[in-house]
């Protein structure tokens, strides 16, 4: 018995590169904020929260979008790797 996803694959493959582009815009704007204030000089904790954070918001994205199979993994990392061009474009330097 052949039994249908629920969400068909196309639909899935774009929501999740769509997370991973938004996840990623964030995950960069959190590296600007961090840099930001480490370089502020005002503690540690903060910055380190922000990059403990970060790193494991986006490792939980991906480790989902493994668990859902290579296509959606990959979908969720181009996503990512489009977020970082658009934030390195916008921080003035060729993506």
């Amino acid at each position: 018995m052949t039994t249908l996803p629920l969400i068909p694959a196309p639909v899935l493959l774009a929501a999740i590169t769509l997370a991973g582009f938004v996840l990623g815009l964030l995950y960069f704007a959190a590296v600007q904020r961090t840099a930001i204030l480490f370089a502020a000089g005002r503690g540690w904790f903060a910055p380190v929260a922000l990059t403990v954070g970060r790193i494991g918001v986006a490792a939980a994205l991906l480790a989902l979008a493994a668990r859902l199979g290579a296509s959606p993994l990959l979908a969720a990392f181009s996503g990512f790797i489009l977020a970082r061009a658009v934030a390195l474009r916008l921080a003035g330097r060729p993506g």
